[in-house]
């Protein structure tokens, strides 16, 4: 029997957190539930200790002061002990009885990474009263789907399960809710089985508030996408970088090729200098890239020899179990 653990990211959720612990517990009674205490400065934690004893499920209570969901992840992951792990949200949107579907593929041996898919049966949509969150999570999904050739729905579902080897081979280095956008990331890059399964959703109950900011949290889940550009794929972000130094240099030196050209003689010497300019910063961009592209590429090399490394005979032995 697999050992579960389910992991509740958890601030300022004293409204929800109580019927999410007792829904999961129903759903799966063996699983050890783990509430992350994020910096709460309401009775969050109180409440879910009440319910933990009340009801005596394996699990408790952990508190990680630094603030954003992505240190509370972090902390989760390297402190809890499982072969799956399920992460869902503290605040009742998410079904706690469709997690068997999700543990499914994982146990099968076909993913690395469930994730709950809002998106495809229509629920997220009717449910969502952010406008501005559904186009930011449209966009993110297109830029992510072109970036890796890819074709995935929801990008950022906080309803996932994943593999004991994708937890442990997951370095989290970003602190707020852009964590949805960055293990989809990571998994793409790494080419970790990712499975997605359409579930419901629901918005949150009255009087529970979303910690989210559509403005402030969209623009970090695109520097995200930057960073991992810059980090993942940098031919394609000093490469364009390159070929639109490269354009502003061709339209400043066009008049000074021309003059050039037609008298044999240069009277705009500022053009000129600013053409040269932008050209060598349009070689320097391509030679980063270049190099980088390089060093990434023995990256995901060392990575993939470290993944083989890893024992695989339990997981083959479960799966014939």
């Amino acid at each position: 029997m697999a050992n579960i653990a389910i992991i509740l990211p958890a601030y300022n959720e004293e409204l929800t957190i109580s019927e999410t612990i007792v829904d999961f517990n129903c759903a799966l009674p063996d699983a050890q539930i783990w509430v992350i205490n994020n910096a709460s400065t309401d009775k969050t934690e109180k409440v879910a200790k009440d319910v933990f004893c009340s009801i005596g499920c394996k699990g408790g209570v952990l508190n990680e002061d630094r603030p954003g969901k992505g240190n509370a992840v972090r902390f989760g992951f390297s402190e809890i002990d499982a072969d799956i792990y399920v992460l869902a949200d503290a605040d009742m949107t998410y079904p706690a009885e469709q997690v068997h579907g999700l543990i499914e593929p994982i146990l099968a041996g076909r993913a690395d990474m469930a994730v709950g898919d809002r998106h495809s049966s229509g629920h997220y949509a009717a449910e969502n009263k952010r406008p501005l969150h559904g186009f930011g999570n449209r966009l993110v999904r297109a830029l992510v789907n072109r970036l890796f050739n890819a074709n995935l729905r929801d990008i950022m579902s906080g309803y996932r399960v994943f593999t004991r080897r994708f937890v442990k081979n997951y370095p989290i280095l970003v602190a707020g809710f852009e964590i949805e956008t960055d293990m989809t990331l990571h998994a793409l890059d790494k080419k970790f089985r990712i499975v997605e399964l359409p579930i419901n959703y629901k918005d949150r109950p009255d009087g529970s508030v979303s910690k989210l900011n559509t403005l402030t949290d969209g623009v970090q889940v695109l520097i995200t996408i930057a960073t991992v550009l810059r980090h993942y794929r940098p031919m394609v972000f000093f490469g364009t970088a390159a070929v639109v130094f490269a354009l502003f240099s061709l339209l400043a030196g066009y008049p000074v090729i021309e003059e050039w050209l037609r008298m044999k003689y240069i009277s705009h010497v500022p053009l000129a200098i600013l053409a040269t300019g932008l050209a060598i910063a349009a070689m320097v961009f391509g030679a980063i890239g270049l190099i980088l592209d390089s060093i990434a590429f023995q990256g995901r090399r060392s990575f993939e020899h470290h993944l083989l490394s890893q024992s695989t005979t339990p997981t083959i032995q479960k799966r014939f179990d």
